[in-house]
């Protein structure tokens, strides 16, 4: 910590320091409000993407899970996709709206405000790896039953490398829930904005479909040059095709998620001594 010459990031440092308890707590609260009343309780992290894969096998699953070639076990493809997609969606609509759900806390005592958004977004971390334990459970479903073509899933030690992409994916995630908190907190139709635009993406992005059956250049290089579909093709090679990571992919997604979290920890700087006032 005597070595960071620079004031403004000694002082960020020692700060989070300081409040690196109450991070804790803040996220061991969110984690009991999200099941709080609730008869499952957490059972729900395992509940829910399993019955979104098997609702989802069964719409698409004639459509875009025939083809072998492309997909292995369509139900697990769907699966890895939709467990990264929907850790980013729900993170970043949880750091989204952490300042008017905390605005009567915010205007009574200080904490660092970054604490907010932050907790938020590193509890439904905690579900999502949670939420894995689920994907094993349905991997060896799969491929012991040989359903779907499981029989032909495979495992080995590059498997082992999931916490890469999960990792890249948790920086970007903090870099946009900075952008949206401080957005939302101006501009009140940002929420809606962003759940129409959580929508589109969800149909942007391979989840429901191979890359390789999109026909035209264009779109093909839309969905590519999408920061989501580089982190989630990282995810998919680990866990499903058990292959070495693309460098390509891993330089493109971690350029993208350091420079989101800059940016908005830069937006966020220059706007959070403002917040108060605008709540």
């Amino acid at each position: 910590m005597d070595k960071i010459k620079n004031p403004e990031l000694r002082h960020f440092f020692e700060v989070f320091r300081k409040y690196r308890n109450l991070l804790g707590e803040l996220t061991r609260k969110n984690i009991k409000l999200k099941y709080r009343d609730s008869w499952l309780g957490i059972f729900w992290s395992f509940l829910q993407p399993l019955l979104n894969m098997i609702v989802l096998s069964v719409v698409f699953g004639n459509i875009f899970g025939s083809n072998r070639q492309h997909i292995v076990c369509y139900p697990v493809y769907l699966f890895t996709g939709r467990l990264m997609f929907e850790f980013f969606t729900s993170s970043s609509k949880r750091a989204l709206a952490s300042f008017r759900s905390n605005a009567p806390i915010i205007k009574k005592v200080y904490v660092p405000k970054y604490m907010y958004p932050l907790s938020g977004i590193l509890s439904n971390f905690v579900t999502f790896a949670i939420s894995l334990l689920c994907y094993i459970c349905v991997w060896i479903f799969f491929k012991v039953s040989g359903v779907s073509g499981g029989s032909g899933l495979t495992m080995n030690g590059y498997a082992l490398l999931f916490f890469v992409p999960m990792a890249i994916l948790l920086v970007f995630v903090i870099g946009v829930g900075l952008i949206l908190s401080v957005l939302q907190v101006y501009f009140r139709d940002v929420e809606y904005i962003w759940d129409v635009f959580c929508t589109l993406l969800f149909y942007m992005i391979p989840i429901i479909y191979p890359l390789q059956q999109i026909k035209g250049d264009w779109t093909s290089f839309l969905i590519k040059v999408n920061p989501l579909y580089s982190m989630l093709e990282l995810f998919r090679q680990c866990v499903l095709y058990c292959q070495p990571m693309s460098w390509k992919l891993l330089a493109y997604a971690t350029a993208w998620a350091v420079g989101t979290l800059i940016v908005g920890v830069f937006i966020f700087n220059k706007k959070s001594d403002d917040l108060i006032f605008h709540l």
